[in-house]
């Protein structure tokens, strides 16, 4: 598509009905630059999402580490006799069983690095889980030293009030 194809299209969109035409931006209230945190809700972990999503990666990894690799022999066994035969496909054969080893690579090195950070993740939040408790508990302990109340809950304890000496009428 030209550039003067697409202008044109824009501005037949735009005659059309000015309200449709929306380019990069979102609809006020969707979200976006504009929206306050409170709007969308707050970031939630759970240790089961974590733990699913490294091991989906860890199990795409080894289905890419025995499956991805199966025809890669067999393409450069090809490729090396279709050259010795003096046909161009042979290089061409090779240099596409060479990328696609590249690109296995890399997308393996993808999910193990997803793997690997969702595990650390998991024990991460999972020490910060520890931590927070643990000082939620050791205040609780705190409060409970403070509860030496004589009366009723929420009435002040006359110990500590000062004594009141009867009125002479």
């Amino acid at each position: 598509m030209a550039w003067e194809e697409w202008e044109q299209l824009k501005a037949q969109a735009a005659e059309r009905d000015a309200t449709q035409l929306r380019l990069n931006q979102v609809e006020p209230g969707m979200g976006g630059a504009g929206a306050t945190p409170g709007s969308y809700g707050d970031l939630r972990v759970h240790q089961a999402d974590l733990a699913k999503v490294g091991e989906h990666a860890f199990d795409l990894f080894d289905r890419l580490s025995n499956k991805g690799r199966a025809a890669l022999p067999s393409s450069q066994r090809a490729a090396g006799d279709l050259t010795r035969q003096g046909f161009a496909l042979g290089g061409g054969l090779q240099h596409v069983a060479k990328r696609w080893d590249e690109q296995l690579n890399s997308l393996r090195d993808a999910c193990a690095h997803i793997s690997n950070h969702m595990r650390v993740t998991k024990k991460l939040h999972q020490g910060d889980e520890h931590y927070i408790g643990r000082q939620l508990s050791s205040i609780d302990v705190l409060d409970a030293g403070f509860d030496e109340r004589v009366g009723k809950p929420g009435e002040k304890n006359p110990v500590h009030m000062p004594t009141q000496k009867p009125k002479d009428d």
